[in-house]
């Protein structure tokens, strides 16, 4: 009998071994969600607005998550594409601003990616890779930041989430989403 070979994470070393978290959706405000679409259709800049997928929470061990999105259409600023949540907030959260830079919300709003990394119909692959309290971040297959969050239990999501000092509109896809732990 033939074994499956043992998934290898796209970044961060090797010994990783793929698994399958459970999600559920999560729509607020002017959110929808439509498979891997996510939208958020109002330029609100009060209340929760959210079109999201949320993984099931894991406490302990090393846990990497990748992601594919491509922005479809943005007229809004500072919209969240990204969340690894811990304990009681969000620990990290990658962000997409009207110029199209990437940057990280927690830590000051350092950036992740410059200006016009994500155009609309542009594919960018994120790694977010949580090893206690230290969280590794990897645009294209690069790491691009690496930070002390908080340790405990965690979980995942992604789609598009208005930031505290952000505004819709966005429409943005998302595929290849895998996760490793090791």
């Amino acid at each position: 009998m033939l074994s499956a070979p043992a998934a290898t994470a796209q970044v961060d070393g090797s010994g990783w071994s793929s698994y399958s978290p459970g999600y559920s959706t999560q729509q607020q405000g002017c959110g929808t969600v439509s498979g891997l679409t996510f939208s958020l259709s109002c330029t609100s800049t009060s209340g929760v607005q959210r079109a999201e997928r949320r993984y099931d929470t894991y406490c302990g061990g090393n846990r990497q998550f990748q992601g594919t999105f491509k922005v479809n259409s943005m007229s809004g600023d500072r919209i969240s594409l990204k969340q690894t949540f811990g304990p009681s907030d969000a620990d990290f959260m990658l962000a997409v601003d009207s110029g199209r830079r990437l940057y990280s919300v927690r830590g000051g709003g350092a950036t992740i990616a410059p200006a016009g990394t994500a155009p609309n119909g542009r594919s960018v692959t994120v790694n977010t890779v949580h090893s206690g309290s230290t969280h590794k971040i990897y645009v294209n297959g690069q790491l691009k930041l690496t930070y002390g969050g908080l340790s405990g239990c965690h979980y995942d999501k992604f789609g598009a989430y208005r930031t505290d000092s952000g505004k819709g509109a966005i429409s943005v896809t998302w595929s290849n989403i895998r996760f490793w732990q090791k």
